[in-house]
Formats: C-alpha cells, structure tokens, sequence
C-alpha cells in the first residue's frame, strides 16, 4: 500500500513566502493604475465641466454665472454661499431649476461629475482633507443635500458680479474671452465649493490645513493627486497643476503674479520650511 504524499511545511513556507514577494512587487503597480484611472476620470469630468461653463456663457451672451450670490438672497446660503452648483445644474442633471426628483434618483443624472474620485467622503468620515467632500445643508432644500455637495470648487473671481458687490473692484473675470484664458482657473480640486485666493494668502502650514475665512488659497493646495490637483481653466483645457504653480495662476485681474510665495517675489526655501515645511521640495515657480 503506497503512503499519500503532501507538501512539507518548508515546501509551504517558501510558496507562501514567494505569493508574498510577488504581492509586493504587484502592489505598487496595481496602487499606481489605480491612483491614473482615477486622475483620468477626474480629468474627464473636469472637461465636462468646461463643456457646461462653455454651453452656460453661449446662452448668457458670453458671461459666467453670477457666482457669488447677493447679500441676503434666496440663495444666500445655498452650498456655503457658493452658487455654482444650483446655476449649472439644469446643464448637468437635465432637471429645472427646482427640482421634484429625490436625491437617489437616477433623474439626477451626472451627480457624479461634481465628485472627484479620489474624493466622495464626507468630512468626519476620511481623515484627510485632500480626499474629503464638502457637504453644505441646502437651506432652500432643508431635507437634503442634493446639490450642496461635491469635491470640486470654482474660482469665485470667474464670476458676473455687479460692480459694487464685486470684493475687489475691477478684480473678476467676467467672461471666458479674456487674454491669457488658459492660466485663469475656473474650476478644480478644492477642499470647499469655491473660494478667493489674493496673492498674498498663505500657503497651507501642513497637509490638509484648510481656511473657511481669509487665506482662501488654501482651500486649493491639497494634495489630492501626488502633490498636483487637476484643474479646468478658463478656456475650458483642462491639466494637471503642481502645488506651488497655484501662485503664479491668474486668479483674478488684479491678482499679482510676483507675490510673496513665488519665485519673482522673492520667496527662499526657509519661507517654505518656516511656514509649509511639507512642500519644501516641491518645485518652485
């Protein structure tokens, strides 16, 4: 009678050992396609926000949104008083403007593209800010947050504000056909649905640092994408931006291109280690 035969427990050992070195040679790799495939459809809904920016200025006599709502409005407190989301959605969702769909709907249509998905968690659920979403209560839809939510943020100075309520006057871009369109950002990666960079905001003073008031660049330095954010610019191109080419963006019309956190005003590596230790090594524009 023969004896059955089996594996050793060295025999084991070592299959098991070389599935292990194999995992961690594969990892890396599948990590790396993963983090591309999804730059790849951040880019693409990025394009197609260009594309809805581009059919809104065609039927507004070539200019942007209102932006930035009126003092007191309806829409005062819609998504943090970022207006971006209910002025566009009926290019997005194909709903009016007041919608009867519930949120879970598939009537709501491209709802995802406000979403970068390296980011679709809420804050307080995923620790770090540059993969968070933002969630606003919608308080002209006090029972969801249908559209006061998403991962992406506009440039509020890409905005058509009356001259008096405009921040700084003369500062936004109020139509897409300016000179040096494809360095004005209008939408991107951001850490809350818009903001106001000035020149002289601050860098972040450590990864996922985020500013609700003042410093407002801030909201857009976040590492979400290996130190880059991806960003659709003002004449709809869409790419990838390093973290410290965001000071030297266009911004707005008075927004100086020589400030203090750039390389023509002046700014050394002991500003970086001093105030934003964590992109000291990245490159300096």
């Amino acid at each position: 009678m023969s004896k059955l035969k089996g594996f050793t427990l060295v025999e084991l050992l070592v299959v098991i050992a070389i599935i292990a070195l194999l995992m961690s040679i594969l990892l890396p790799s599948l990590t790396r396609a993963k983090m591309q495939a999804k730059e790849a459809i951040c880019m693409s809904n990025l394009r197609q926000w260009g594309t809805i920016f581009s059919m809104y200025t065609g039927d507004n006599d070539g200019l942007f949104n209102r932006g930035w709502p009126s003092p007191g409005g309806d829409d005062w407190g819609f998504a943090g008083g970022h207006t971006w989301p209910l002025s566009l959605r009926p290019y997005y969702s194909g709903l009016p403007a007041k919608h009867e769909a519930d949120e879970d709907s598939e009537a709501w249509g491209q709802k995802k593209i406000r979403f970068c998905p390296m980011a679709t968690r809420p804050y307080g659920r995923e620790s770090r800010v540059a993969y968070c979403a933002w969630i606003q209560p919608d308080t002209m839809d006090p029972g969801g947050f249908a559209e006061a939510c998403g991962s992406y943020g506009t440039n509020e100075w890409t905005g058509n504000q009356p001259e008096d309520e405009e921040r700084i006057e003369g500062a936004n871009w109020k139509t897409p056909n300016v000179k040096g369109a494809g360095r004005i950002p209008l939408i991107m990666d951001c850490a809350w649905a818009g903001g106001f960079p000035q020149d002289t905001d601050e860098p972040p003073a450590h990864d996922g640092e985020m500013s609700l008031g003042g410093h407002e660049m801030k909201r857009y330095v976040i590492n979400r994408h290996n130190y880059k954010v991806i960003a659709c610019f003002v004449d709809y191109s869409v790419r990838k931006v390093d973290l410290k080419e965001l000071f030297v963006l266009k911004w707005h019309r008075l927004f100086r291109l020589d400030g203090p956190w750039t390389l023509a005003g002046g700014v050394t590596r002991s500003d970086w280690k001093s105030k934003a230790p964590w992109m000291l090594n990245l490159k300096d524009y």
